[in-house]
């Protein structure tokens, strides 16, 4: 039988939501190219994770064959990718659409699977999908109207949650084989390697930040990454996948709301009407799947 753990996993779970909620926020108030945003946040995490997970996960590290290594930095390409778009998006378009249309992952997840992880799709996921789809119509539409940057961010948001969920799909084998930390520092790790040596090629700038923008960097890869993302893997131990995927619906509404309170950031019909049937769509999504005991 499992031990109850000392941490309730309700708050824990609570405070993955309020924790990823921020990651808009901090992503805007940081002054550098999305790239460079996004290898800071995983390339600080993974510093801050590396004296832990020598001491702790080396032994696993170790013992990891070359086609769990291909895995990983496959695993990591998408979250690189994911992080890349994402951040890019909050330069075109509202905050409120970012997190909505990147948060589709778990339909993408859904779609995905019968070629990825070769299973079939309940019918469930089927309605979330198209009721997805409709959603994103109705708030491209209105960003339409609105300008084209704005359209062009919502398709670079939409793509960075295809992306995310090719990650965790990608990194559901590596996960049934390792502890919780040697498989976020894999992830982070090697999603980190891949965006430094593009921030390198691409001769951007990495240094001559002011402090503002050095303080969004640290609070990027402490607080959205190590705390949110970390606390909802943890949680998978406790809660169904189904009640996780239900719980990441906070981080839009979280994101929005302090899009609204720090930058102003008002909300349209268009945007409520769409993003209301993206979050209803997850949710239909989610609660087709059967929770685990």
């Amino acid at each position: 039988m499992t031990a109850i753990p000392r941490l309730n996993p309700y708050i824990a779970l609570i405070i993955g939501v309020t924790a990823v909620s921020t990651g808009a926020i901090f992503a805007r108030l940081a002054d550098a190219p999305a790239l460079v945003i996004a290898a800071y946040r995983v390339g600080l995490a993974s510093l801050i994770l590396l004296p832990i997970v020598w001491r702790k996960a080396k032994p696993e590290l170790m013992m990891l064959s070359g086609s769990d290594i291909k895995l990983a930095l496959l695993s990591g390409f998408f979250l690189a990718l994911h992080f890349a778009t994402w951040i890019s998006s909050l330069d075109y378009t509202s905050i409120a659409n970012s997190v909505v249309l990147a948060g589709t992952n778990p339909l993408w997840v859904g779609l995905l699977t019968p070629f990825i992880a070769k299973e079939g799709l309940k019918k469930g996921t089927i309605a979330g999908i198209l009721v997805s789809v409709a959603g994103g119509m109705i708030i491209a539409a209105g960003d339409f109207t609105t300008s084209s940057d704005a359209l062009f961010g919502d398709f670079l948001a939409l793509t960075g949650g295809i992306c995310a969920a090719i990650y965790l799909l990608l990194g559901r084998h590596l996960r049934s084989k390792l502890s919780l930390l040697a498989y976020i520092f894999l992830c982070y790790g090697s999603a980190a390697m891949i965006l430094w040596g593009t921030v390198l090629y691409l001769g951007l700038p990495i240094t001559g930040f002011d402090t503002r923008t050095i303080t969004a960097f640290w609070a990027l890869a402490i607080v959205p990454q190590l705390i949110g993302h970390t606390s909802y893997n943890w949680s998978l131990k406790w809660f169904s996948a189904g009640l996780i995927a239900v719980s990441l619906l906070g981080e839009p509404v979280g994101a929005t709301i302090l899009g609204y309170i720090i930058f102003d950031e008002g909300l349209t019909a268009t945007k409520f009407i769409g993003g209301s049937l993206i979050l209803s769509a997850i949710c239909i999504a989610a609660l087709s799947e059967k929770p685990s005991p």
